[in-house]
């Protein structure tokens, strides 16, 4: 009954009914997700020269591309820990969170390099 009662009014047991409050999956996985996925995003140059190094290579990589491991960790590190990246990455997902209990339509994920 009680199920019935909270599905007839679009606010399942596992959701808030909206606000600025989170669960804890919430805080320390889905929004520290997002803040990866931005920092990738930005340090695509980096990144990318790092996949070619490594690709085709098995335990070679860590020696072989160590520079780029380096710059490309240095870049995701100052990008993750950028001040205020958490409180925007959480504002983004707040109003994410809302359209889709709003309208039940998931929103389109982050695409590195697009």
């Amino acid at each position: 009954l009680l199920l019935l009662l909270l599905s007839n009014m679009n606010v399942l047991p596992d959701q808030h009914p909206g606000g600025e409050e989170l669960r804890l999956v919430e805080k320390d996985v889905l929004i520290p997700k997002r803040m990866k996925e931005k920092a990738m995003i930005f340090c695509t140059e980096y990144v990318k020269a790092f996949e070619d190094c490594a690709r085709g290579r098995t335990v070679s990589m860590v020696w072989a591309c160590r520079k780029q491991n380096k710059k490309m960790q240095s870049c995701l590190v100052d990008e993750f820990n950028k001040p205020g990246l958490f409180e925007q990455c959480k504002q983004e997902y707040l109003r994410d969170r809302e359209q889709f209990q709003t309208t039940g339509v998931p929103v389109k994920k982050y695409k590195r390099g697009h």
